[in-house]
C-alpha cells in the first residue's frame, strides 16, 4: 500500500519547476528617483529557475549580460533595443546586465540567483565596468554579499 506522505512528496516534486517565477524589471529612462537610465528594480535576489522580463518601458534600452558578470557554463543572449529580454536563471551565482547604449551612463542591473554566497561574486566584482556602472555596481554587490 502507497502511503498517502508518499504521494503528497511526489506531487510536490513533480510540481516544482512550476513554481518558478516570473520577475519584471523595467527598462527605464528616469527611476522612481529620478536617476536617469536606470533598470528597475536594479537588484533582484531570485531563485534558479526563476525568469527574469527586462521590459522596455522607455524606448531605446536593451538588456544584456555583463562580460565576466555570469555563473560559470552560463551563456546567455544579448537582448536587442526595444524588446523584452527573458533571462532564465540556469545556476546559482550572479548575473550582470547591462543596457549596451547607456553602459557607460550606468545603467546596469544586478541578478542574484539561489541564497548564500554566489559561486562567482569574486568574478563580478573584478569584472571591468565604466566609471559610472562601478559606482552604482558597488551596492548592489554588497546586496548580494548579505
Amino acid at each position: 500500500m502507497i502511503k498517502p506522505a508518499a504521494v503528497f512528496i511526489a506531487i510536490g516534486l513533480a510540481a516544482a519547476p512550476a513554481m518558478a517565477k516570473d520577475i519584471t524589471v523595467q527598462m527605464k529612462n528616469f527611476g522612481s528617483d529620478h536617476t536617469v537610465m536606470v533598470f528597475e528594480p536594479a537588484y533582484v535576489a531570485a531563485a534558479v529557475g526563476d525568469k527574469v522580463h527586462f521590459v522596455p518601458t522607455d524606448m531605446g534600452h536593451n538588456a544584456e549580460p555583463i562580460d565576466g558578470m555570469l555563473p560559470a557554463g552560463v551563456a546567455a543572449p544579448k537582448g536587442q533595443v526595444n524588446k523584452e529580454y527573458v533571462l532564465t536563471l540556469t545556476k546559482p551565482g550572479l548575473y550582470g546586465i547591462k543596457c549596451l547604449p547607456h553602459f557607460s551612463m550606468g545603467m546596469i542591473a544586478l541578478v542574484k540567483a539561489g541564497k548564500g554566497k554566489a559561486p562567482n561574486a569574486a568574478a563580478a566584482a573584478a569584472a571591468p565596468l565604466p566609471a559610472l556602472a562601478t559606482k552604482r555596481m558597488a551596492p548592489l554587490l554588497a546586496m548580494a554579499a548579505k
